[in-house]
């Protein structure tokens, strides 16, 4: 009997290994996410939204941005499909920009906000875009990816 059980405990033991190694692991990847790393991505995936912004590139708002986005602006609240149309839009001219002043603040593991200052050139038909500005901007990650929930601007004075 003790011959029959000792195999099938030990395969049983193997079986279950991976889970406890899944939950062992898990910690441990977090930990190597640290603040200033998670900090620095997205300030860098931030400023690659500038880089689309200014190239009328709106397929990379179709990744950055979450499906249910908010963008708040002098001109009311859009959505996720009215930011991405508009973007893509030849409607503004982004002559020069620049983002400074960065700092995040993480609520969770899974809700960061970053806030700066930029300036912008930019003209949108006959409207000059105001600036500067100091901006709110929500990233939520979601299936372990950090997308952008909300994007709001106050300008500054």
């Amino acid at each position: 009997m003790v011959t029959r059980v000792l195999p099938l405990f030990a395969l049983l033991c193997l079986a279950a290994a991976p889970s406890f190694v899944a939950r062992d692991s898990a910690p441990a990847i977090a930990a190597r996410t640290t603040p200033d790393s998670l900090e620095a991505h997205l300030i860098d995936i931030e400023k690659q939204s500038w880089v689309a912004w200014q190239h009328h590139d709106g397929k990379f708002f179709e990744r950055f941005l979450s499906d249910d986005h908010v963008e708040v602006g002098t001109n009311g609240i859009a959505t996720k499909a009215q930011v991405v149309a508009y973007v893509g839009s030849a409607m503004c001219t982004v002559k020069s920009y620049s983002v400074d002043h960065f700092h995040a603040t993480r609520f969770d593991e899974n809700t960061t906000l970053l806030t700066y200052r930029a300036e912008q050139e930019t003209t949108c038909g006959k409207t000059v875009v105001p600036s500067p500005t100091w901006v709110s901007s929500l990233f939520v990650r979601r299936d372990g990816r950090w997308m952008n929930a909300l994007y709001q601007h106050t300008r500054a004075e």
